[in-house]
């Protein structure tokens, strides 16, 4: 390699790299103020000029905002509602993804071409119809009401179906010539090697069912009932906010999402997905 091809890379590496630094900060920045912000008192956030680091750093915020609202139940309540959303949804999407990729039917071609077209039609759309079915099952004012409707995600059965077409047929064959039935074949073969697919789904599902506000609003009306995101929104109130509690409560509901994302992002690119598989 002659010396202006390693010029050449050293520049595309510092360009690329100086892209991604900015990137980055144009992301962590305004993450980055919010939680600043919730240390600052109510006199400094909106003090002109502002400030990115406050000028007087306070806890009082968590203190007030931990006193004002009751974080235990909060927690809990959309703890259940996130955790048990999250393996009922891993479950539905791996057998319906494996269903779609290794059953020959034409029935079920049709049937997976509509569950996609359903990406195309906003939440609102759905939720009318979704929410007369729920009141009656009985189910309206329950944990019960923002669990089931959540179950089923047509990103999350596009992941396992295509990662599952990409399972070679020969190895399916095999575990039924040793005389594996097809549930053995799932939960012993197909579900270990899915292993980043679940991981993934795992962290998207919780995140969504973690932020999810809209639908729990409509479905749930007793207090003690409440997710987190409805709880910080009854915060806001008709004629004032009070902006240190909101911010300091959202900051906290915040931190058990990014300590998932932090622990389990490793197992998105494992590269162990393909283990004994062959082109």
């Amino acid at each position: 390699m002659n010396n202006s091809s390693k010029l050449h890379d050293r520049t595309s590496t510092i360009l690329l790299t100086t892209a991604l630094v900015v990137l980055a900060v144009l992301y962590l920045f305004p993450l980055l103020w919010f939680i600043l912000s919730s240390f600052k008192p109510g006199s400094e956030l909106f003090s002109y000029p502002l400030h990115v680091l406050p000028q007087e750093p306070t806890t009082q915020n968590y203190v007030d905002a931990w006193n004002t609202l009751d974080f235990v139940r909060y927690f809990g309540n959309t703890l259940i509602s996130a955790v048990v959303t999250t393996v009922l949804t891993v479950i539905a999407s791996a057998t319906c993804g494996y269903a779609f990729a290794k059953y020959d039917a034409k029935w079920l071609k049709f049937f997976f071409v509509c569950i996609i077209a359903t990406t195309m039609l906003p939440t609102e759309v759905i939720m009318n119809p979704t929410f007369t079915v729920i009141r009656s099952l009985g189910l309206y004012d329950s944990l019960a009401g923002i669990i089931i409707p959540s179950i089923n995600t047509a990103t999350g059965i596009f992941m396992f179906r295509t990662f599952f077409v990409s399972v070679p047929d020969d190895l399916i064959e095999s575990a039924r010539i040793d005389g594996a039935s097809d549930g053995r074949i799932f939960t012993r073969i197909m579900l270990p090697i899915s292993k980043p697919i679940i991981m993934t789904l795992s962290i998207f599902s919780f995140q969504w069912r973690w932020n999810d506000y809209i639908w729990p609003l409509i479905v749930l009306n007793d207090p003690k009932k409440y997710t987190f995101q409805v709880a910080i929104r009854s915060l806001v109130g008709a004629e004032n906010i009070n902006w240190t509690i909101l911010i300091a409560s959202s900051v906290i509901s915040v931190l058990p999402l990014m300590l998932v994302f932090i622990v389990f992002q490793r197992y998105i690119l494992d590269s162990g997905a393909t283990t004994g598989l062959k082109d």
